[in-house]
């Protein structure tokens, strides 16, 4: 990979975020986290210069890598032009659906959908293209990701150390940290050490309706993070009919105490599990 970049005479553009990876032990680490099999298609996000490109070609049926950088697409092209199961892709992967990727992996008369997403992730993307796959009506089955050390952390924390962040990940999946990768593993070097996340046992549990209902109150929850729960929603928590109308503070701390949640908590101690109750129950105040 070194040899190929002096060759080429690219510098990585800060801009679009690129450090490219080049520690052949944490690609081996990424590709086994992933679990790729034969009959696999997979979305690869920002294939920079294809160090993990040709190795996953070899082990899925498909390959489908997005590049932002119009300079890397002829490297890609040249480097994968034996790999006839790789599709190069130009474009912002925020910005093309998953209808146009056309990446489900689908047996005949089955609908479920089968790909995977593999990608060293400009850091500042990471939080919208997790978002935008978790909520896609054609949701990965696993994404194995390399993404900032610290912000893998959020995603994956606990009570009482929660985000909005993780809540909005882990009330579709099951995210952990595989590894830590040293910042020196990366061209240029970034500032941070990163990690791979492994967001896998990604399904739709509830309906869009619903969903809608479990952020307005998980929103509103973390509107004030070191603030008590019961002050936020009374304060920022308002009737989804009467977009001005706010909650009785009497009623909120009823409806939390239905829930076994004392209103002197903070939302960063509320689990997974705690939200759903809420917004199920949400009614009863209503």
């Amino acid at each position: 990979m070194g040899k190929q970049i002096k060759k080429t005479n690219i510098a990585p553009l800060k801009r679009l975020g690129q450090n490219f990876l080049m520690d052949k032990p944490a690609i081996r680490k990424i590709i086994n986290s992933a679990g790729l099999q034969g009959s696999d298609a997979v979305l690869e996000i920002g294939p920079g210069m294809g160090a993990l490109t040709k190795i996953i070609a070899e082990k899925a049926r498909r390959v489908i890598a997005v590049e932002k950088d119009s300079r890397m697409i002829e490297i890609l092209k040249e480097k994968l032009k034996d790999y006839k199961n790789v599709e190069i892709v130009r474009g912002d992967i925020l910005k093309i659906t998953n209808y146009k990727l056309q990446i489900t992996n689908k047996i005949p008369n089955d609908q479920t959908p089968n790909f995977k997403i593999v990608a060293n992730l400009p850091f500042y993307i990471t939080s919208p293209v997790i978002r935008k796959f978790l909520e896609s009506d054609n949701p990965p089955k696993k994404m194995t990701l390399v993404v900032q050390k610290e912000l893998a952390q959020r995603i994956c924390a606990k009570p009482p150390k929660m985000s909005i962040l993780a809540v909005s990940v882990q009330i579709y999946s099951k995210p952990k940290i595989v590894d830590y990768i040293p910042k020196t593993a990366f061209w240029p070097k970034p500032k941070v050490d990163a990690a791979i996340l492994e967001i896998a046992g990604i399904e739709r549990r509830f309906e869009k309706d619903f969903m809608m209902l479990f952020f307005r109150i998980v929103k509103a929850g973390f509107s004030h993070p070191r603030k008590q729960i019961g002050n936020n929603l009374a304060d920022s928590l308002v009737l989804p009919s009467q977009k001005d109308v706010k909650l009785n503070k009497e009623k909120i701390i009823a409806w939390l105490a239905a829930n076994k949640i004392q209103a002197s908590r903070r939302a960063e101690t509320l689990s997974i599990s705690d939200w759903i109750n809420l917004a199920k129950t949400f009614p009863i105040v209503a």
